[in-house]
């Protein structure tokens, strides 16, 4: 048989990734191609926390598929996970996140409001190891990582105040493009991460205007 982690393994450490338990908090346009991209790469453990069910709009801006449509979001994933590793071990949640549920080393946040991430920081903040943002709207993500106290300390000043927010969710203006490449930045931080290389606290792209910056 050959080795399907081959052309990945100077990149991604197989045995320091099969190690951890990682949690995605909202399997919605981030958090989706998150999902697809951990099970490809070779995660051995994972746990989904969604409350939603697939809507037609999810077909064209997070992946799902017509059949998946009235489905719970992590019902569909499971699926989706299943057909690209069967051998994952896997903890679907459908339920909003709380404080009391046990997380993963390493957690993604992908949910769709400030105050939501907030909630979710206050709870988590001294348990993970590896932290990671995704936000988007329109064709601008912004990608934010904590894995150290530098970082963490960042991290918690970029959750302002509800009605400071740019006007808004996630998902009122999204594409599946935007998605999978905010996507790829989180999964290029947690990648760093498991190498013990620095990650970037900070990278924000704005793809119609063509301007990246990283902190």
């Amino acid at each position: 048989m050959t080795d399907r982690f081959a052309r990945q393994r100077d990149l991604v450490p197989q045995e320091t990734l099969s190690e951890l338990m990682i949690t995605v908090i909202g399997v919605g346009a981030i958090g989706r191609q998150v999902v697809l991209q951990l099970a490809a790469i070779g995660a051995r453990r994972l746990q989904l926390v969604d409350f939603d069910v697939v809507d037609e709009s999810n077909v064209t801006t997070q992946g799902y598929r017509q059949a998946d449509i009235g489905k719970p979001k992590t019902t569909a994933m499971a699926v989706a996970i299943r057909e690209i590793d069967p051998s994952i071990e896997l903890e679907t949640i459908e339920d909003r996140f709380r404080p009391t549920q046990s997380l993963g080393q390493a957690i993604f946040c992908c949910v769709d409001s400030i105050a939501a991430r907030a909630a979710i920081w206050r709870a988590v903040a001294g348990r993970s190891e590896f932290w990671a943002d995704g936000r988007m709207l329109g064709e601008v993500m912004r990608i934010l990582v904590a894995a150290d106290e530098a970082s963490r300390v960042h991290y918690s000043q970029t959750l302002f105040a509800p009605s400071e927010a740019q006007q808004g969710t996630c998902t009122s203006r999204s594409t599946i493009y935007t998605a999978n490449i905010a996507a790829g930045l989180l999964l290029h931080q947690f990648t760093r991460w498991l190498r013990g290389i620095p990650v970037d606290q900070e990278t924000s792209l704005n793809l119609l205007a063509g301007e990246l910056n990283v902190k």
